[in-house]
């Protein structure tokens, strides 16, 4: 096993006690004060803002919150790479789009396939096998894909300060959720080995699925329409209908997150909203208002007036990456 996921995996398997150095990759600042506050305020009993532990739900953001999204997102890379490996059995492809623009390697023209074309990606390369089939897929891939620019598995590519972040919560009785416009099926194979979370407390994006009998026995096949996005106002939805709780603390960082963090709230205990800020050029890269993927307008515009905590990748955090 790789260092750095070493490193990850170790985190969640040493026991220790919850205090605010358990999170030591971050900047003594506003930001960290912020987030052990809010924690010591609702886990401390008599407390004004004492929330039992019951209640202490934390939801986050996968993309862009937990690991990188750039250039692009990490399951579309698999889509893509999905199309390649089953090309010779559609030699349609090579003259229909998206799949022309996939095999040609023209990624400019994926995007401006737009949503349509990402759906038909995802239908054709993630349906017309069994769930236990797409599993092993998907965890057999990311156990070995690698990030086009780093060159480093996607798995290295989590943010360190949010894994001692997870860790830090679950310490103090959180349960921490992921809620990901990514596919829930896709995310579910790896999440309880990279991040510690596991598999029954991810809500994603779905396509429909039945029950057929294959091979004269009871499995669930995937079917190419999708069922459930799991994005924007699609959020809270995926939240009430998986978790049955308001949370009291979410973690985004994108505008497709907006709608999570202000139902996260705008409830009536104590509640954390926060919002990574992707603005080092130098470790990772920079983007937001002005950025078409994983634009953060709204959400930051609106962070002064909800009392949101931004947290500034350049200005807040020691490191970035698990070393």
């Amino acid at each position: 096993m790789l260092v750095g996921l070493a490193f990850a995996t170790v985190l969640f398997l040493v026991p220790y006690s919850a205090s605010a150095d358990d999170l030591p990759s971050w900047k003594n600042g506003a930001s960290k004060q912020q987030v052990t506050n809010f924690v010591k305020a609702v886990s401390t009993e008599g407390s004004g803002d004492y929330i039992p532990a019951t209640d202490r739900i934390a939801v986050f953001d996968n993309d862009g919150t937990l690991w990188g999204e750039q250039p692009m997102y990490v399951q579309l890379a698999f889509a893509l790479d999905r199309v390649k490996s089953l090309a010779p059995a559609h030699p349609e492809w090579k003259n229909t789009e998206p799949f022309k623009s996939v095999l040609s390697g023209d990624l400019a023209g994926v995007a401006a396939s737009g949503e349509k074309g990402l759906v038909e990606l995802v239908a054709a390369t993630h349906a017309g096998m069994t769930g236990d089939e797409f599993s092993k897929i998907a965890g057999d891939w990311i156990a070995t894909a690698r990030h086009p620019k780093t060159g480093k598995l996607y798995t290295e590519m989590v943010y360190q300060p949010m894994l001692e972040l997870v860790n830090y919560l679950k310490a103090n009785d959180f349960t921490v959720f992921i809620v990901s416009g990514g596919g829930i099926e896709f995310m579910r194979p790896w999440t309880e080995r990279v991040y510690g979370i596991p598999s029954q407390n991810v809500v994603g994006s779905s396509i429909k699925s039945k029950l057929e009998h294959v091979q004269g026995k009871p499995a669930i096949v995937r079917l190419p329409e999708i069922d459930f996005i799991d994005d924007g106002p699609g959020k809270p939805v995926g939240i009430y209908t998986h978790i049955g709780r308001r949370p009291i603390a979410a973690f985004g960082n994108s505008d497709g997150d907006f709608e999570m963090l202000e139902w996260t709230t705008s409830g009536a205990k104590r509640s954390l909203g926060l919002i990574v800020h992707h603005d080092d050029a130098e470790r990772e890269f920079a983007y937001d208002r002005n950025s078409h993927f994983g634009k953060l307008d709204r959400a930051l515009s609106a962070s002064k007036t909800q009392g949101w905590t931004v947290v500034s990748m350049k200005n807040d955090w020691i490191q970035v990456y698990p070393q």
